[in-house]
């Protein structure tokens, strides 16, 4: 019977049109239903690809992190290659007016003695290294080598107690000797005159007399100067320019040779 009886709507809807505004007012009311039941299905389809899009930005997140690291490690590398660099330049630009020959050298050993104040380079007779040869870093005089090896050298410091150098005031040239006094940082000016016109502050250089370092090299810095009226000599000490606690390269020096390769 309900067959028959759709049969018969469909027929007279379709010959007829009887049926047109009954079927538009049911379309209309309808209408919100099914936007209501494809609610759930487009809520889920929602969900899932704001799920995706989380999950592909935290991933994204994370890679950008993990750059980010690895990008500030080569930085600090970057820097430190940077810092070395300025080092290194700083070290083979320390010079005189002079054009000696310079070999860069590293430190390989520094003696545990520490009444002992010298060190072990990586430099040796085959790098044409000699005994009593003047060494330096960027800021001065070091010391110079005592003992030759096939490829090492042993350095004296200047501050050590054995160790004597001529030098010269660099603000009115008065001459003086500068000797260790077994504190790596603290130089000492015996045998100085009460009256000798030296201050604190005062540059002392290299002055070149003995032949044995060359002239017009930094040495030490006069941070000491006392009188004593009943003696006649004055208590001077100094401190090396040369960073001698922060050694790691050091510069090999050659005298100068004239054309004919005699020393000057």
């Amino acid at each position: 019977m309900v067959a028959v009886l759709s049969s018969i709507l469909i027929f007279v809807d379709h010959h007829e049109k009887h049926l047109e505004g009954f079927r538009a007012t049911l379309g209309t009311l309808v209408t919100p239903i099914l936007y209501l039941a494809d609610v759930p299905r487009e809520f889920f389809t929602w969900s899932g690809e704001s799920l995706v899009t989380r999950s592909n930005l935290r991933a994204e997140n994370q890679r950008l992190n993990d750059e980010s690291r690895v990008l500030k490690t080569q930085l600090q590398r970057f820097v430190t290659l940077q810092a070395e660099n300025a080092r290194l330049k700083n070290l083979l630009g320390s010079q005189n007016d002079t054009l000696e020959r310079r070999l860069l050298a590293e430190i390989i050993q520094i003696d545990s003695d520490p009444f002992i104040l010298d060190f072990v380079i990586n430099k040796g007779s085959i790098d044409d290294v000699y005994s009593g040869q003047t060494v330096i870093d960027a800021q001065g005089i070091v010391g110079q080598v005592i003992s030759v090896y096939a490829t090492t050298a042993r350095v004296l410091m200047i501050s050590d107690v054995t160790h004597g150098i001529p030098v010269r005031v660099a603000r009115n040239n008065v001459r003086a000797i500068v000797a260790g006094s077994g504190q790596i940082n603290r130089l000492l000016l015996p045998n100085v005159t009460d009256t000798t016109d030296i201050q604190v502050g005062d540059v002392l250089l290299s002055s070149g007399l003995g032949q044995v370092f060359p002239s017009g090299y930094p040495v030490a810095v006069i941070d000491k100067v006392a009188h004593d009226p009943g003696k006649a000599y004055a208590i001077i000490s100094a401190r090396p320019t040369a960073k001698l606690e922060q050694l790691a390269s050091v510069l090999l020096v050659w005298k100068e040779r004239n054309i004919t390769g005699v020393e000057q």
